[in-house]
């Protein structure tokens, strides 16, 4: 029989933690289970925006992003940044989607509130792809339930605070980013169907092993890295 693999935790049952590509969850329990012979110790993970529980390996937890819930002074922060001034951005959507993708993988209170800074004020210019209207809610959602919990304060009211941050920003940025727009913009991939890959057109065949953040979904492939 297999031995056990590392059995540090760096959380614990009951701890409230941020799984970047699924939502603010608890632990609900560390289990012991045997995968082709080796024992392996999980986080037991439930995603209460999803209503699903997650298995996650404990010494994968921190490829997958899985954190504790910042400070409150973190958090004030990440709202503080939805009000800043933010870059002009790329009109092919395709590249601001794997940006944004890259910094939800990333997953910090900070990265998670640039991405919502950065396609709200793209959606105050031109109405946002299936594919980046997904993300900005699911990045929206996700900072709304990590700040309400790490300020004690109720979901409504965290969300109207971000509409406090970002309205100012639509009203004054907008003009400034219509400056930057090309003629070639991305009207033949707003039809695109929820759900279809983006892959670049030069990508290689390597991968990884990690889930498919693009789905936003708890996968069972954790169960098989």
């Amino acid at each position: 029989m297999g031995g056990m693999s590392d059995n540090k935790t760096e959380f614990s049952v009951g701890q409230v933690v941020v799984f970047p590509s699924q939502g603010v969850g608890k632990i609900t329990a560390i289990t012991d289970e045997v995968f082709k012979g080796e024992k392996i110790r999980y986080y037991n993970i439930y995603i209460e925006v999803s209503d699903t529980e997650a298995m996650i390996p404990v010494n994968r937890a921190k490829i997958k992003g899985i954190r504790a819930i910042v400070s409150a002074e973190e958090a004030e922060a990440a709202l503080a940044l939805l009000g800043e001034p933010c870059e002009p951005v790329t009109s092919d959507w395709k590249l601001r989607y794997q940006t944004n993708l890259d910094l939800l993988k990333k997953g910090s209170v900070k990265d998670i509130a640039t991405i919502v800074r950065n396609l709200y004020n793209r959606s105050k210019i031109k109405e946002l792809p299936i594919l980046e209207r997904k993300l900005y809610d699911s990045a929206k959602k996700l900072l709304e339930d990590e700040i309400a919990f790490a300020m004690g304060k109720s979901s409504k009211e965290v969300e109207e605070l971000l509409h406090e941050k970002l309205e100012p920003l639509g009203e004054v940025e907008v003009r400034e980013q219509k400056s930057f727009e090309s003629a070639d913009d991305d009207d033949d991939f707003d039809d695109l169907e929820e759900g279809e890959r983006i892959k670049d057109d030069d990508d290689d065949s390597e991968d990884d092993d990690e889930t498919d953040d693009s789905d936003l979904d708890v996968s069972d492939d954790d169960l098989d890295d």
